[in-house]
């Protein structure tokens, strides 16, 4: 299989030069933080990867240090030994370490709990094929063997490319996704709420140098959070219960360099696997990898990751502000739209990061577009919210803002902007079929976020003992390093030299200024997915939509004055079988249209608007039978609702359409055009408020 021999890792002597900023920072945290050093080694060479053996050591022995820091580390994520935990194994180093750890860590605390298989209970490591190389197939069966002989549980899971092989330029990040879909996926199949992943602190430099690179605040230059939330692409549903609780994300080897985790499989005797892509210099990360273990003087990588924790200290005091902005000064209306007070909120008063960061949450939550509000669009948009009272309207991030009708301008109204031009990645509706029959995640993530939260108040800085909240571009956050002494002139230099060398690399796109008037950009033709009875789905991530199925029935009825009820021959959509409709966001003609229907004539023939929407609003008029009786009593109740909905976010609800793209329903207003078809709509977002739970400790 491979040519050469094996050599064995040579621990070099360690260093304890951490620097006194870092060690004030976290010392509360982590007193037994892993000291730095390198460790110098030498593989033998396969086709295209190498397999590393560690030196003869105690199997079963780990270093002290290191299972104390671990456990500190899940008790500071609220894990207690009992959890079922899966962990993401890729056969690296870093995840082979991650897995020694674990199986010690649960071991040790259960006193040796095992299941009936012979496997550490609770325990499941998730191995990815990605496809991508000839040899990974065997190299992801090579990895489950060494995995599966440490008492650990494995599932293999092979990457189904359905649009072909990612191209070079995407490959990581669709990797990554792909990655991150099918953990999901395998935690819900087995019903497990907690995931590990095993990045460390040098993943963490990796990363504040890339995002020093791209111009990233203090707030992105915390780096990856220690837990955060995972959200499914679709709700768990059982019945009419509709669960978006995911699960949760934890990285607990954020205190452990690369080294430390060397010696991990070293003392273990623990074989791993190198990726050969890891070295390829296409790869941003990989060149500022190699730049990195370079570096070597000045104290270098004490004082970067010094740095780095006070800036998560920044973002630690940061999330923890917009929290309470958000709890006291916005209102989640159940029909997809945010009322913001500026009272409460207090503008003007408000620190400039902590007000940038809420008004990111609060945008992102209603467009469910992730992408961070950057550069120009950004100020305008702190220079908007800080405008009291806020006469104007305003479109940034996907999102529509103006006064709030009847107050003056001192409340403000977030909508979904339809109008606005959509991500390329969003999907308009995607259909999820037999969720009645899957099961939720386990009710464990759900205590484990509340216990963290309680963990996480309590480490939380006064704003005077925080740094950068000031000064939150990148370049600002380098030279207060400098001035306060966290950097010193060489470190100072050094991270400057890697930032314009990489900079000059990225090709950075240019802005979109957001304009204060709505773009007609974005087309309303219905989706091409069809919605069937019985199906439920998801509309622009934003509202969970569900079509009881009316199988057994042979015709819908519509009711007469005199209580008796006469046959509606036309309705095929209520009876199921073959019933096809589409979903779009709602527009002007249609609450003209239920302002008309609610005046006909009980006994006549409605002509309704046929709405068609291509090259530039053509519309066809055709007819539609409905018995008047309970279609007109239905338009009427749905006027009255509607009439509670400001018309700026009555554009962002769903509406079902025909086929022929006749209107049948718009279920958030309670409108169906007959007693049988029945359609329900929730605003249930699948990010919620605040992008869900996070924690940068």
């Amino acid at each position: 299989m491979a040519r050469g021999v094996i050599a064995f890792l040579s621990p070099q002597t360690r260093t304890t030069s951490v620097s006194a900023v870092l060690a004030t920072s976290i010392s509360t945290l982590y007193p037994n933080k892993p000291r730095n050093g390198v460790v110098s080694f030498f593989f033998r060479r396969t086709s295209s990867s190498f397999f590393c053996k560690c030196s003869q050591s105690n199997q079963n022995q780990l270093p002290i240090e290191y299972t104390e820091i671990f456990s500190r580390r899940m008790q500071m994520a609220a894990l207690k030994p009992h959890h079922r935990i899966a962990m993401g194994v890729s056969g690296g180093a870093d995840s082979m370490a991650l897995c020694a750890l674990m199986t010690h860590w649960k071991t040790f605390a259960n006193g040796g709990c095992f299941d009936s298989s012979g496997f550490v209970d609770g325990l499941l490591a998730i191995i990815i094929d990605h496809g991508l190389r000839s040899e990974s197939k065997e190299e992801a069966e090579t990895v489950s063997r060494w995995v599966s002989a440490m008492g650990i549980r494995c599932e293999i899971v092979h990457c189904d490319w359905p649009d072909g092989l990612p191209k070079l330029g995407r490959l990581e990040e669709e990797a990554r996704d792909m990655r991150y879909k099918i953990f999901q996926d395998v935690c819900f199949q087995n019903q497990i709420g907690v995931l590990l992943t095993a990045h460390h602190a040098d993943d963490q430099a990796e990363l504040f140098i890339l995002r020093l690179s791209r111009n990233s605040g203090v707030l992105g230059l915390a780096g990856m959070a220690f837990t955060c939330q995972l959200f499914p692409k679709f709700p768990c549903v059982i019945g009419d219960i509709s669960d978006n609780q995911g699960i949760l994300l934890v990285r607990p080897l954020m205190e452990f360099i690369k080294e430390d985790l060397y010696k991990i499989c070293n003392t273990n005797n623990r074989k791993w696997v190198e990726d050969p892509s890891n070295r390829s210099s296409l790869f941003a990360r990989n060149r500022i990898r190699m730049v990195l273990q370079d570096t070597k003087t000045c104290g270098f990588r004490s004082e970067l990751q010094g740095l780095i924790a006070l800036c998560r200290q920044t973002r630690l005091y940061v999330d923890y502000s917009c929290r309470l902005l958000l709890d006291q000064a916005v209102t989640i209306m159940p029909y997809g739209y945010a009322v913001i007070d500026l009272a409460s909120l207090n503008p003007s008063q408000t620190e400039e990061v902590c007000l940038s960061r809420f008004l990111a949450l609060v945008l992102q939550f209603i467009s469910q577009r992730q992408r961070p509000v950057r550069g120009s669009a950004s100020r305008l948009l702190l220079d908007y919210i800080r405008t009291f009272p806020c006469k104007t309207s305003f479109t940034a991030a996907g999102c529509y803002l103006c006064a709030a009708p009847g107050t003056k301008g001192t409340k403000v109204l977030v909508c979904c902007s339809v109008q606005s031009v959509l991500p390329s990645k969003t999907e308009l509706y995607s259909t999820y079929l037999g969720q009645g029959q899957k099961q939720c995640f386990s009710s464990d993530a759900e205590q484990i976020v509340i216990d963290q939260k309680k963990i996480v108040n309590h480490l939380v800085s006064d704003a005077s003992h925080v740094h950068f909240h000031d000064d939150v571009a990148s370049n600002s956050v380098l030279v207060e390093a400098r001035r306060l002494k966290i950097l010193s002139e060489c470190t100072y230099e050094s991270i400057l030299q890697l930032q314009m060398k990489e900079k000059q690399l990225f090709k950075s796109k240019s802005e979109t200024v957001c304009s204060s008037k709505p773009k007609n950009e974005v087309e309303l033709v219905p989706s091409k997915e069809p919605f069937r009875p019985g199906h439920s789905c998801y509309f622009m991530s934003r509202f969970y939509l569900a079509w009881m199925s009316n199988d057994g029935k042979d015709s819908c009825f519509s009711s007469l004055e005199d209580g008796g009820r006469t046959s509606h021959q036309d309705c095929s959509l209520c009876i199921g079988g073959d019933a096809v409709a589409y979903i779009r966001h709602m527009i002007d003609e249609d609450w003209l249209f239920l302002a008309k229907l609610s005046k006909a004539e009980d006994s006549c023939t409605f002509k309704q608007q046929k709405f068609l929407v291509k090259n530039g609003m053509e519309e066809v008029t055709d007819k539609i039978s409905l018995f008047s009786n309970y279609a007109r009593s239905s338009a009427k109740q749905a006027l009255k609702n509607l009439k509670s909905i400001p018309v700026a976010a009555r554009r962002s609800l769903p509406v079902i359409v025909s086929t022929e793209g006749f209107l049948l329903s718009i279920p958030s207003i309670g409108f169906n055009h007959c007693p049988y078809l029945v359609i329900s709509a929730q605003f249930k977002p699948r990010v919620p408020l605040g992008g869900g739970h996070s924690s940068f400790m």
